[in-house]
């Protein structure tokens, strides 16, 4: 049974604590996460759209709902400064 991702407000992402591994063990997953930023980038700045952001702090899986503001080498930049690592991310839809 998989396990579920809570829903959570960006505004509490600040108070998350993110672990150093990475989430993903496979290449290719790995490669499709960073697609799948890029595009949520895109929509983000071009249409102001929101994705969903699916990702693991270090208590359990979480998903949040928001508009992808930047990317860096490390790290998703979402509105108000909020970051999610991007080892962290599962998928972006």
């Amino acid at each position: 049974m998989a396990t579920p991702f809570e829903n959570i407000a960006k505004e509490q992402i600040h108070s998350l604590k993110f672990p150093h591994t990475d989430v993903l063990d496979n290449p290719q997953a790995i490669s499709q996460r960073k697609v799948d930023l890029q595009r949520a980038l895109a929509l983000g700045n071009l249409e102001h759209s929101k994705i969903k952001i699916f990702f693991e702090d270090n208590q359990s899986k979480k998903m949040v709902e928001t508009t992808v503001w930047a990317l860096t080498d490390e790290q998703v930049v979402l509105k108000q400064g909020a970051g999610i690592p991007i080892n962290r991310i599962y998928y972006a839809a």
